[in-house]
């Protein structure tokens, strides 16, 4: 299992090579606000781990499972902003929030938010009745 560090990277590499279709050292240091010499140590570990190929001064590829892991981290996230939104913490705190816990959590937790989260969008009056809650508990 990776570390929560290496998550990072992975989740990071694969949202840029879905977006950009590469992903590049500088793009990952700028993007998780590291240095480059640190993204290439841990890129090293990676590619040793297996998630990704890569070759100095030619960039890198995720492998299968690169791909596997960092889709499902992906998933991860956004589940978690939808649900800390879906519960009505407010906007501003949800990406450092989603960042604080997400690593912290195992994927049984994960798949019961899931679960959850699916529950109230498949009515959008349990929404309505949930967004109620969170009015009448901040007038109070």
């Amino acid at each position: 299992m990776p570390t929560p560090s290496m998550e990072d990277y992975i989740e990071q590499i694969y949202l840029l090579i879905e977006s950009k279709g590469y992903a590049r050292v500088s793009d990952i240091a700028e993007a998780l606000h590291v240095h480059p010499s640190s993204v290439t140590k841990m890129v090293q570990k990676l590619d040793k781990d297996e998630y990704l190929n890569y070759e100095k001064y030619r960039g890198l590829i995720l492998t299968a499972k690169g791909k596997k892991v960092g889709k499902r981290l992906v998933y991860r996230h956004e589940l978690l902003e939808q649900f800390l939104e879906l519960i009505g913490v407010n906007k501003e705190n949800i990406y450092e929030d989603v960042e604080g816990i997400e690593h912290h959590l195992s994927w049984n937790s994960i798949d019961r938010i899931g679960d959850l989260v699916q529950y109230f969008e498949e009515d959008e009056a349990r929404v309505k009745e949930l967004e109620a809650i969170h009015q009448k508990a901040e007038n109070q």
